[in-house]
């Protein structure tokens, strides 16, 4: 007889590791763990496949939702001020209307900027593709496969990659129409978002302490990550217009946006003021170029941020370098910069709202409680040291 199934008398004793599924009323059934696992990555995999073949709608929805959740303290705040509902709803949504607008010129300047910039330096990029495919070919690769490497550095094959990564102006349009809708929408639902959330916490606590844990992680996250990118963009900015830098606006901004990327957003942002660098000044531009990104990079991802953010996002190194890659391919490049919240929402749905699969949190990354352990253990390890020391000395003195 199958464990998927209800047990029948006289069926044999179920697995050791079968995990009983009960429901009010009803006789205790058993399904093995293998079988569930098994469930669940399928069950995962066609989410997945189902939010690739939605990106287009999906990732400005879910953009939205982060933005809303990050100005929500503005209409809060609004409120105990005495400013009417409706006048807070209209102000939320005017501040995020500018900020879109402040961001989407910005985009549309940078990209103008690097239109312009790459025909200038057209003959020294071919010449590094040059370059490179003869170092391949002496290694041993193939003459055509070296010699693609020159046909794709080409100035008008890079524009038209760029052009298909940031989409066509259509869906560009539909995506911001869909941004701004669903930002309009969402700031009104907001209103009543306390009041819902106290009506369903008696009767689902979990779920409703994981959703407010959610909130509070990605606002305090895309906030301190928005102050402290629009910083080392900045920093970025009049360091390379000091070195003279072509494009040092464009290469500010990418700082900014890869800010949002962890582990890997510091090698995208480099690498473009370090080839336009050595166009313009060579190895010592570039020796500099690595200096100031490696600094400012240094003092605000690996000493600012962490204190401002603290155990918001609790999720290790290798959960974040995987949910950078999975969620770009699921749901394309904005995926990398939602990486972070996307992940924070899955956590808080599958982990954080059931107490039962809590225990996953410290292997996923929070480590408070762990390194509180590790401390203990390291203290009661040294006054074990020094007690055998003790010892071992007075049997010598003996």
């Amino acid at each position: 007889m199958s464990w998927f199934g209800r047990r029948t008398r006289g069926s044999a004793t179920p697995p050791a590791d079968a995990i009983p599924l009960v429901e009010p009323g009803a006789s205790t059934t058993r399904y093995p763990r293998g079988a569930l696992i098994l469930a669940g990555l399928g069950g995962a995999t066609l989410t997945a496949l189902g939010l690739w073949a939605l990106q287009s709608f999906f990732a400005p929805f879910f953009l939205a939702l982060v933005l809303t959740i990050c100005v929500h303290p503005l209409r809060a705040r609004l409120e105990r001020e005495g400013v009417t509902r409706s006048l807070a709803t209209g102000s939320v949504i005017a501040a995020v209307f500018l900020l879109l607008a402040a961001f989407v010129t910005a985009l549309v300047v940078a990209f103008a900027q690097f239109a312009n910039l790459l025909p200038q330096f057209a003959p020294q990029i071919r010449e590094i593709g040059q370059a490179v495919s003869d170092a391949l070919t002496r290694v041993g690769f193939d003459q055509d496969q070296a010699q693609s490497i020159v046909t794709s550095l080409d100035p008008g094959r890079i524009m038209s990659f760029l052009s298909g990564l940031l989409g066509s102006v259509t869906t560009i349009a539909v995506g911001l129409i869909v941004v701004l809708t669903t930002l309009i929408l969402m700031a009104v639902d907001a209103s009543f978002l306390t009041t819902v959330l106290r009506e369903l916490a008696p009767a689902r606590p979990g779920m409703v302490a994981a959703l407010e844990t959610f909130a509070s992680g990605v606002r305090k996250y895309m906030i301190a990550t928005t102050g402290l990118g629009v910083a080392q963009g900045a920093l970025n900015w009049v360091a390379l217009l000091v070195l003279q830098v072509p494009g040092a606006f464009l290469w500010g901004l990418l700082a900014f946006l890869c800010s949002f990327i962890p582990n890997i957003g510091y090698f995208i942002a480099i690498v473009p003021p370090l080839v336009f660098g050595y166009f313009v000044g060579g190895w010592p531009t570039v020796v500099a170029v690595v200096v100031v990104y490696g600094v400012v990079n240094a003092v605000v991802q690996s000493l600012i941020q962490p204190r401002i953010v603290g155990n918001a996002v609790a999720l290790s190194q290798t959960i974040t370098f995987v949910s950078v890659l999975f969620w770009a391919t699921v749901i394309g490049p904005i995926g990398a910069i939602l990486a972070i919240p996307l992940t924070l929402l899955v956590r808080a749905i599958l982990v954080d709202s059931d107490p039962e699969t809590r225990w996953w949190r410290p292997v996923l990354g929070d480590l408070a409680e762990t390194k509180i352990h590790m401390k203990n253990d390291d203290e009661a390890a040294k006054s074990k040291r020094r007690s055998t020391t003790d010892a071992h000395d007075e049997r010598r003195q003996g």
